[in-house]
């Protein structure tokens, strides 16, 4: 089968070559974002792969269709980039990553609770500038906190069970309360979270219902100081107001490996422009601030699940097998 990956790095080529020894696959790999105006780049292909941030919206996709794809495989767990109405209209079937190490995730969000707390980012700086200064750096430790983790899906309950080491109270809020989670943290409706959290840890998946979940309205509501970390989606957070809750004191510090506009920013050297996000920008600006690019998956492990799951659907289609990661169509919802 012919697949086109859009939006490939040198990274996405070795994991998916690997793979691809088990598969059999013809890839044409294609550094492009995925837009209605670089469709015609997967002409011929029967199948796309794609990621977080290409647009794979109705015109997108019809275009894709005119050139022959009949399947859609979005390297990701979220497929909230793809409009599911018109792939079901245009009659393609569209798979999804659901399980790529949870643990990778996970630990990486743990991280950056500890160098938000202990600011070791701060740290790293001065000592690179051999600035050995210790003021300015007292940490806080997180056995005196009360944690909220927004979110106890598979990550979100790694992340749980990771900080029950550290001794301080945890309290989720889920769809449902997890029972696994019994004795080690505590379940709590939204508003019960937030009042009581003193660090904040986003791991939702980005729907209607979660989107500027952040906002002007729900930071005052916020305990005061409050650090939010956030490794789910860029978009659960509305960033002008998270500026200003910075700014007023009311948001203690802030730790994001995603941004809500991140598609022409991340994954690319972007240190010799002009950037013209001006939210973005103001945000790099502060010191109790960490942004990295959307990398809290980014291990080794997880880029062979990644790659291996994604060729798995592509084999699947092309044997007429059913799609054992099918995103379900919006009737089935």
């Amino acid at each position: 089968m012919r697949i086109t990956l859009f939006s490939t790095r040198p990274y996405d080529r070795e994991s998916f070559q690997a793979a691809n020894q088990h598969h059999g696959h013809e890839i044409v790999y294609r550094e492009e974002l995925l837009t209605a105006e670089s469709a015609h780049l997967a002409q011929g292909s029967e199948g796309v792969c794609v990621y977080v941030n290409d647009r794979v919206d109705a015109p997108t996709i019809e275009k894709l269709k005119e050139g022959g794809c009949q399947i859609v495989v979005t390297r990701s767990m979220g497929f909230n980039q793809i409009d599911l109405v018109a792939a079901e209209r245009n009659g393609l079937p569209i798979a999804r990553v659901p399980h790529y190490s949870p643990h990778s995730v996970s630990e990486f969000t743990v991280g950056l609770i500890l160098t938000l707390t202990r600011k070791i980012h701060r740290a790293y700086m001065r000592s690179r500038d051999f600035d050995f200064n210790l003021a300015g750096l007292t940490g806080t430790q997180l056995s005196d906190k009360t944690i909220g983790v927004l979110g106890a899906g598979q990550i979100g309950s790694l992340v749980i069970k990771a900080l029950a080491g550290f001794g301080g109270r945890i309290v989720y809020h889920d769809r449902y309360e997890q029972p696994h989670l019994q004795g080690i943290a505590e379940f709590k409706d939204i508003n019960g979270l937030t009042d009581i959290s003193d660090i904040v840890v986003l791991n939702l998946p980005l729907t209607p219902e979660t989107h500027h979940l952040v906002n002007a309205e729900t930071i005052p509501r916020l305990k005061h100081g409050v650090l939010i970390v956030n490794t789910g989606r860029g978009a659960l957070i509305d960033a002008n107001a998270l500026v200003e809750g910075i700014k007023s004191g009311q948001i203690g510090g802030a730790a994001l490996d995603v941004y809500e506009d991140e598609a022409s920013l991340f994954y690319s050297d972007r240190s010799a422009d002009v950037l013209q996000d001006d939210t973005f920008c103001r945000l790099l600006t502060f010191p109790n601030v960490i942004v990295t690019s959307h990398m809290a998956y980014f291990t080794d492990h997880a880029l062979s699940d990644i790659a291996g799951t994604a060729l798995l659907a592509f084999s699947e289609f092309a044997a007429g097998k059913p799609l054992s990661t099918q995103v379900d169509s919006p009737k089935s919802n």
